[in-house]
């Protein structure tokens, strides 16, 4: 779990230096459009960072608590990452990438909600 932990720090950081980019630098290059959406990308970012660091902390199995993280991981490269190539670089073969991350984003919530239903039949 220490390695999911430093995982959703990291991500967190990471969200912040690349908000502040964003709000310092970026303005200058890209459109409000582009901006809007490397905006929604550091946001998502962050949300999932922390709900990385969450599900360390929740009383759900490690297993459950890996997997929902995993999920908040994958989806937050795919998701985020996907956006940033795309606003930055102009990297458009990554449009399709980005509900992929999406997708894989919902996953990780459906397996909290799924395990949060089942302990909750169980006490």
């Amino acid at each position: 779990m220490k390695y999911l932990m430093a995982t959703g720090a990291f991500g967190a950081l990471m969200s912040v230096i690349l908000g502040a980019l964003g709000a310092h630098k970026l303005g200058q290059f890209l459109s409000t459009d582009a901006l809007s959406a490397f905006n929604t990308a550091v946001e998502y970012q962050m949300y999932h960072s922390l709900a990385i660091l969450l599900v360390c902390v929740l009383p759900i199995s490690k297993r459950r608590a890996v997997q929902a993280g995993i999920c908040f991981l994958v989806g937050t490269v795919l998701f985020s990452g996907s956006i940033y190539g795309l606003t930055i670089f102009g990297a458009g073969f990554l449009g399709p990438v980005t509900p992929l991350g999406g997708i894989i984003l919902m996953s990780g919530w459906i397996i909290l909600i799924f395990t949060a239903l089942r302990n909750a039949s169980h006490g």
